[in-house]
This record gives C-alpha cells, sequence and structure tokens, in this order.
C-alpha cells in the first residue's frame, strides 16, 4: 500500500465510537508548508494503517489531530479517518501544548508524530522522536530551534509513556538525554510510499533543467545539516575524473540557510530542481546514475531506502536507513565522497552489490510492518 493511494481508507477496520477514540495521532507536521522527512513518516504510517486495515486486521478506533486549515476539504480528511481541527492557528497550538494546556486530543492513547506533543493528562502519551541533530551539529540549527527542540525533548522525556524512536542510534541517544531505556521502542521506518514512477514527468523535468543524460541525484530539505555545500564541492571534484557529464540535481524544498546550489547554475555541476511531486521523485530515483545523501546527522534518512527500492545505489554518510547496503563516507571529508561518486557511477561491479543489497534492504521495511508495530504498541497502553 502506499502513501498515494491510500486517501479513503486508513480508516478500514472497527469504525471508530461516537465517544472517545482509542487513539488520537496528532499530525501537526502535515499542517507545515515543508512537512519534510516526518511528513513522510506521518503519510506512510497512515499508508500502513490502510493496509492493515484492508487486509482484515483489527485497528483501534483513531483521530488525527492537528490545528485548523483554511482549505476545503481539509487534506487529512482524505484519509478516511476522524479529523480533529482545534480551532486556533498552528503556532498558537504547540504553545499551548508547550504550557501543559491539553487542547484538542480525547483518545486513550495519545501519539504524537512529532515533538510538538500536548501533555495528555490522566492518558497514555506516545512521543516519537526523530533525532537529536540539534545537539549532534548545533551549527546547522537557529539557536531559537535549538533551544524549542531540547525543551520539547525534555518535556517528552518527563511526560510519555513510551518514547518511538527510528533507530538503535537514537535509542542511544535518547535514553543518553534522560530517558529510561524500558520506555524507548524502536521502530523503523517503511520504504515502500512512493507511487508508480511518472517516468514522462521526470524526463521533462530534466529537459526543463537541461540534463540529457546520466545524472547524481540529491534529495531532502534545503538546510545546512543535508551538507549539501560540501556534496556539491565533492561532485566538483569527482566531475573532473567522470570523462563524462554527470551534473548533480538536487530535489528538495527550502527550509532555511543557505548550502543550495543556484537555480540556475550550469548543468554540467548542479542544478536545483526544488520540490517535486511524489511519482515525479520516484521517476527521477529509477533514472538516476546515484543517490548521494550525506547529511552531518540524521536520525533515520528516507531517501537511500527510496532510491534502494528504485534499484539506484547509494552513497551516504552513517545514516541508519542504509543498514549497511550503501556505500558510506565520512560526511566532512569531501574528497572522500568526491572518490565513492566516481567509484559508484563508473565500476559496474560495485553498482551491481550495492543494487543487490538495496533490494533486499528495501524489501524488509514496509510501512504495513511499521504500522502493525505501532498497533501494537498502542494496544498495549490502552
Amino acid at each position: 500500500m502506499r502513501a498515494g493511494t491510500a486517501a479513503g481508507r486508513a480508516g478500514t477496520g472497527r469504525a471508530a465510537p461516537a465517544g472517545r477514540p482509542d487513539v488520537s495521532l496528532v499530525v501537526q507536521q502535515l499542517r507545515r508548508a515543508v512537512p519534510g522527512g516526518i511528513g513522510t513518516y506521518c503519510t506512510g504510517l497512515l499508508a500502513g494503517l490502510a493496509a492493515l486495515g484492508q487486509g482484515g486486521a483489527a485497528l483501534p478506533a483513531l483521530e488525527l489531530v492537528a490545528s485548523a486549515t483554511r482549505a476545503r476539504p481539509d487534506p487529512l480528511r482524505a484519509w478516511g479517518v476522524p479529523v480533529r481541527a482545534v480551532p486556533v492557528p498552528g503556532p498558537l497550538l504547540t504553545r499551548l501544548w508547550d504550557a501543559g494546556i491539553d487542547a484538542g486530543t480525547r483518545g486513550a492513547v495519545v501519539h504524537a508524530l512529532s515533538l510538538a506533543s500536548p501533555p495528555a493528562r490522566g492518558r497514555a502519551l506516545v512521543v516519537t522522536v526523530h533525532d537529536l541533530a540539534w545537539l549532534d551539529v548545533p551549527q546547522a540549527f537557529p539557536a531559537r530551534g535549538r533551544r524549542w527542540h531540547q525543551a520539547a525533548l525534555d518535556r517528552a522525556v518527563a511526560r510519555a509513556s513510551r518514547l518511538v524512536v527510528p533507530s538503535a542510534a537514537v535509542a542511544d541517544a535518547v535514553v543518553g538525554a534522560g530517558a529510561a531505556a524500558g520506555r524507548v521502542v524502536v521502530v523503523e521506518h517503511g520504504s515502500d510510499h512512493l507511487p508508480p514512477a511518472d517516468d514522462r514527468g521526470a524526463g521533462e523535468l530534466l529537459a526543463r533543467l537541461g540534463v540529457a543524460g546520466p545524472f547524481v541525484l540529491a534529495v531532502g530539505t534545503l538546510e545546512p545539516r543535508k551538507n549539501l555545500a560540501r556534496l556539491t564541492e565533492a561532485h566538483r571534484r569527482a566531475q573532473a575524473r567522470l570523462g563524462e557529464r554527470m551534473p548533480l540535481v538536487v530535489v528538495g524544498p527550502r527550509g532555511w540557510g543557505d548550502g543550495a546550489p543556484a537555480a540556475g547554475a550550469p548543468a554540467a555541476e548542479a542544478v536545483a530542481a526544488g520540490p517535486v511531486p511524489a511519482a515525479v521523485l520516484a521517476g527521477l530515483y529509477r533514472r538516476a546514475r546515484l543517490l548521494a545523501y550525506v547529511p552531518l546527522a540524521e536520525g533515520f534518512g528516507l531517501p537511500p531506502l527510496e532510491a534502494m527500492a528504485a534499484g539506484t545505489p547509494v552513497v551516504c554518510s552513517a545514516v541508519p536507513s542504509a543498514g549497511g547496503a550503501a556505500l558510506q563516507v565520512d560526511p566532512t571529508d569531501v574528497d572522500a565522497i568526491a572518490g565513492a561518486l566516481v567509484e559508484v557511477a563508473t565500476d559496474d561491479a560495485t553498482r551491481r552489490d550495492l543494487v543487490a543489497a538495496g533490494y533486499r534492504r528495501a524489501a524488509a521495511r514496509t510501512w504495513r510492518a511499521s504500522a502493525a508495530e505501532h498497533v501494537a504498541l498502542w494496544q498495549a497502553l490502552r
């Protein structure tokens, strides 16, 4: 089940009662202008729940909780799950939760899918902690962002019955931040959230960018933590050794800060494609010579799994999603990144090994399996 085809079916299973739902899913991230990887987690989980319901699994009665929206109809209603839209703007709702005001949730279990979490007094609270990147690479975050993330983590550690994390590395970091190990649960993400590839759309986009042949793909929100400045320089050095034109195509919305390639950069070097539809992204993965993904810190990192599912070899830093199925590099070593780009672009044996390992890794992770682990956790807390 893919996120793009799950609309209207995530509620399949036991119907929600007229009273209190079993689980309130706080999906405030889906109200953000740039939902990012956390947004993909939210929609992937909903798609996985839909697949479970369609397979006959008994699901808890769910509601989705988020701030009000001016969009009509509310996009969240496409998932077929009751929506509780709290009639305040998103920033105010987050501040209310930060202040300990339980606005908007009714479930016996409340699961916040990001650090923006309500207090949920008298009920079981689950909070998903995706990473502690503001501690790992503080220079990649604005000061205000660091303060909010740390305070939100402290609240989650104090309030939550369970803390869901996407990898063992994040589990260790959360325990190091003060959480009891028995309250931290590792649930990896899925890889099957992209819709079927729009090859025509991908081809048209590449033509507009001036990319006619093989290319290196980079995917992610454009912000300092993603390390795009070093990747762009590594690609420039690799380009001189490749013997053929192989531009770097950077896909993703702008977050904050700089380091992204300019929209008008020469196609022989690096081009910014901006955000693209999911089906076009799937097409770009299929066409790319390789994916380069070298963030300074990442709790999981979905793009490597997306590329592996498409049969594309991956060069990446030590991100948990890769699971040993990529050529790993030090994200601070530009020459090492450049060498890895050349090797994976040109060495057929390396490419074959990485593609085979990537297929195995992606096949092992589905959103249906991830959703089943979430449901088991909720049922244990009810």
